[in-house]
């Protein structure tokens, strides 16, 4: 069963920077295009940053610039590298792996708390 585990979620000070990453198991890594999503309290969840076929990336506009996407298919793993972290940005932020309209999955998700 295919499996996505994320780690590296915490609470830091406004300013402050945190890596996250999700790391896949008992799927071909490579086929899928990759995502992070975060979920405010109260809020819907939302796309954070993708990484499509082609190493396409797109980004919510809010994060642009402060946080980057990056994959590594030897590893396994997406990454998330978010600088400049503000209290907005707190949230579940949750992996996700998607293959066309065949496969969807998701991490159980990990917390982020941006405050001083």
């Amino acid at each position: 069963q295919v499996q996505l585990v994320e780690s590296g979620g915490g609470l830091v000070q406004p300013g402050g920077s945190l890596t996250l990453t999700c790391t896949g198991s008992k799927m071909a890594f490579e086929i899928y295009d990759m995502a992070w999503y975060r979920q405010a309290p109260g809020k819907q969840r939302e796309l954070v940053a993708n990484m499509l076929s082609g190493n396409r990336t797109n980004y919510l506009d809010s994060v642009r610039g402060r946080f980057t996407i990056s994959k590594d298919n030897s590893k396994r793993t997406v990454s998330l590298q978010m600088n400049m972290l503000k209290p907005e940005d707190t949230g579940v932020y949750y992996c996700n792996a998607q293959f066309g309209p065949w496969a969807d999955y998701w991490g159980q998700g990990t917390q982020v708390t941006v405050s001083s």
